[in-house]
């Protein structure tokens, strides 16, 4: 049995200041808080679930129309990490409805893929329509396999699809496969992967809004406006989003990019992914009308390296973001040893 993770939680402004833990409290009732869903239609036109065009409501700055969300980042078969932050959500929340919101990115790379997906399944039918669950580029890597299995090389060896297979019990081709080997791959996830994984995956939400959020998995194209932009835009944008200077629509919530194990805070902007396929830290962002408080769950590794760090430095601050668009990957890779998955309190 994992010892239970300890969310690190801090007020923020969005100027970022530092405060101290929430008091906890278990939930037992979870009245539905709905925000603004919206998906693909024909030609990439985003409509809302209803099937209407993309109508954004204008909102106070800062505002979630009242709303308590909770914006997870990029989960990646992290699937113990997801569970420990998300009992520390539940505590945090002390009973208040909620929206809790995952950014995508669900598998790939991590350990427990198939694992994640069916925590997913139980969670919505506890929470219903209270959780979001957004798509991201690797779910459609996944889902663009199991269409076009000759594409799969480039999702095993590229996006970490061979950590996906090997959760649902398949082998993964190796680096010279066929497409006769692809499609053998293929179609033994098909057998080993449940219905209810496969219409979770296809029915994944792009975008969601509350008030002067919207949340998306990687970003926007900084050069259209939210109405305009595509599936392979919120899916995909990651330098020019971040790079740009440009004041958005809303303020974007997403996940997709990430530096190190803080995220990243700023006006129009609030990353939520901290790697925690490496760093072994997942987390989440509350937000209450112009209130943001940050919660992290963390593994062992993470734990110890966060406490070395505080003993050298002191009190931990939170500092200005770093930079996502110029930091080259390698060197981001290289900062981290891959984590293990046990689970310690102390994050």
């Amino acid at each position: 049995m994992r010892p239970e993770a300890t969310a690190t939680s801090f007020a923020t402004s969005p100027e970022i200041t530092l405060g101290a833990p929430a008091a906890c409290s278990a939930v037992t009732q979870r009245p539905p808080v709905i925000g603004q869903r919206f998906v693909a239609a024909a030609g990439g036109r985003l409509v809302g679930s209803s099937g209407r065009g993309l109508v954004l409501r204008r909102a106070a700055e800062g505002s979630t129309d009242g709303a308590v969300v909770y914006a997870v980042g990029d989960v990646h078969g992290r699937l113990d990490l997801l569970e420990a932050l998300v009992r520390q959500i539940d505590d945090h929340a002390a009973g208040d409805p909620n929206a809790l919101i995952l950014c995508g990115d669900y598998v790939d790379r991590g350990p427990d893929s198939a694992g994640v997906l069916e925590w997913l399944l139980a969670l919505r039918r506890e929470r219903g329509e209270s959780l979001y669950l957004l798509k991201g580029n690797h779910e459609q890597a996944l889902l663009r396999f199991i269409a076009e299995p000759g594409w799969g090389a480039c999702w095993i060896d590229q996006f970490g699809g061979a950590a996906t297979l090997s959760s649902y019990g398949v082998t993964p081709p190796g680096p010279c496969a066929g497409r006769a080997d692809l499609e053998r791959a293929r179609d033994l996830l098909l057998t080993q992967m449940p219905a209810s994984h496969l219409h979770l995956l296809q029915r994944l939400d792009l975008m969601v809004v509350f008030g002067d959020h919207a949340f998306v998995h990687a970003g926007v194209s900084p050069d259209a406006p939210l109405r305009e932009q595509t599936e392979d835009d919120l899916l995909w944008a990651r330098e020019a989003f971040i790079a740009s200077r440009r004041r958005f629509e809303k303020v974007i919530v997403h996940g997709h990019s990430w530096y190190d194990e803080k995220p990243a805070l700023l006006r129009r902007r609030i990353g939520v992914d901290t790697g925690a396929y490496e760093t072994g830290v997942l987390t989440a962002v509350r937000l209450e009308d112009g209130r943001r408080e940050v919660l992290q769950a963390c593994d062992e590794v993470a734990a110890a390296r966060q406490t070395a760090r505080r003993g050298a430095l002191g009190p931990a601050l939170v500092t200005a973001p770093p930079d996502y668009a110029h930091a080259p990957a390698a060197a981001i890779r290289a900062r981290f040893s891959m984590p293990t998955v046990s689970l310690q309190a102390g994050c």
